[in-house]
């Protein structure tokens, strides 16, 4: 049976973007389980006592329900340098618990803090984490990502981000790269191209 985790940024006591975390359960559920009916994040974490300070990652653990929840303190790890590496790992809409494909990529990674992955000469994701590159008027995200994110969704519905084919050869024509998850905020991490190898 597949089983599916989702992530979400809980702040003080508050949950980041959850609607977006819930339309994405229901994708995956809509997809393995169809006669299904989509559990409620929000009624399950009401239930739950939770933190009221400070940034927790909120892991929970789901097939056509929830299995497990936990609270996991968090810290951004800085991330200052990306290496290129080619994937055949195919795009999802929601996020697989089994994530072996991404851990033999991310093994190639070498003197750098995260891959930067590769499919058919375009860009897609690091590792972890959805990206967006800046050329000089815009924040362009891949069109085709590796893991449809919800910080992607909502960054993409706002208009702070526009979708774009980015070709990996294509690199110099950007000034510079951000990374950004449920948990890492959008530009709370920038790469300079350079960095890139």
């Amino acid at each position: 049976m597949c089983l599916f985790f989702d992530c979400i940024q809980l702040k003080d006591g508050y949950f980041k973007r959850l609607n977006y975390h819930q339309e994405r359960a229901n994708k995956a559920l809509a997809e393995i389980f169809p006669e299904i009916k989509p559990f409620s994040l929000k009624s399950y974490l009401q239930q739950l006592e939770i933190p009221n300070q400070g940034l927790y990652k909120c892991k929970i653990t789901y097939n056509s329900s929830i299995q497990h929840i936990e609270f996991i303190p968090y810290q951004v790890k800085p991330i200052k340098t990306l290496k290129l590496v080619n994937t055949d790992i195919k795009s999802h809409p929601f996020k697989l618990v089994d994530r072996s494909s991404f851990t033999k990529f991310t093994e190639q990674r070498d003197t750098c803090d995260d891959v930067l992955l590769v499919r058919n000469g375009l860009l897609t994701d690091t590792s972890i984490c959805n990206i967006a590159l800046f050329d000089g008027s815009n924040w362009v995200t891949p069109r085709t990502p590796l893991i449809y994110g919800t910080n992607r969704a909502y960054l993409l519905e706002k208009g702070f981000v526009v979708e774009k084919d980015i070709f990996a050869s294509h690199l110099a024509n950007y000034q510079k790269i951000t990374l950004f998850n449920a948990l890492i905020d959008f530009q709370e991490i920038i790469i300079d191209i350079d960095s890139i190898y």
